[in-house]
């Protein structure tokens, strides 16, 4: 059921509930899936940004990281666009996981240091084959997070989030790709994919990370 969220006059988000039941679910079992429950500004913020966005800033998704990232179609074939931290057309999102992130960092004690996010876009008939966010030791996300841009997505569309069990790859639920629905889990433990869809399929993927400093270059780019 969604949770209602309170804006003060300072255009903050007071939702310490829906903060309360993301901590607590991760806490229990490393991950939650709470459907429409995206704080209505938040949403309609990124569905808004999403409306302005230039094509030109879209451009085919890499695997890897750094370096070494690389495109290959035959593991993922959505376009992404990154949200830049100083984006003033997407405030609302850039303020709510923000105080999403301290939020956490007092109540789980994760250290976590930034956010980072990008739009994607799935043609129909695109995919992310299996997949980790992180792998262990190696690399500084920590919890990951989706949500959904997608007003009136029917069962039968497809495009659904396929998590499997971290112990035994067994498939663990598959979430619909809903509008304002929400996702997060530990990014080096769940394995998941996305699956093709028969519509445009919208969302936002981001990442809690800790601060990996490297050659005095704080936090290094993604």
């Amino acid at each position: 059921m969604p949770v209602s969220t309170n804006t003060c006059k300072s255009g903050d988000f007071v939702d310490e509930t829906l903060f309360e039941q993301i901590a607590c679910a991760i806490e229990e079992r490393g991950y939650v899936v709470l459907p429409a429950s995206l704080p209505e500004t938040v949403a309609d913020n990124l569905l808004d940004g999403l409306s302005r966005l230039s094509e030109q800033r879209f451009h085919r998704a890499k695997v890897g990281r750094g370096s070494d990232q690389v495109r290959n179609r035959f593991v993922r074939n959505d376009r992404i666009a990154w949200i830049e931290d100083d984006d003033d057309d997407l405030a609302a999102w850039l303020l709510w996981t923000r105080q999403l992130k301290d939020y956490l960092n007092r109540r789980l004690f994760l250290g976590l240091f930034g956010f980072e996010s990008h739009f994607a876009h799935y043609l129909p008939g695109d995919f992310y084959k299996k997949h980790l966010d992180a792998f262990r030791g190696e690399a500084n996300r920590v919890l990951s997070l989706v949500t959904y841009l997608n007003k009136g997505w029917e069962p039968h569309q497809g495009g659904e989030l396929l998590m499997y069990s971290p112990e035994d790859e067994r498939e663990l639920f598959k979430v619909q790709p809903c509008f304002g629905t929400l996702v997060l889990f530990l990014s080096e433990e769940f394995p998941h994919e996305v699956l093709p869809a028969e519509r445009d399929r919208y969302s936002v993927a981001g990442w809690f990370r800790l601060n990996t400093s490297l050659n005095n270059q704080i936090d290094p780019a993604r």
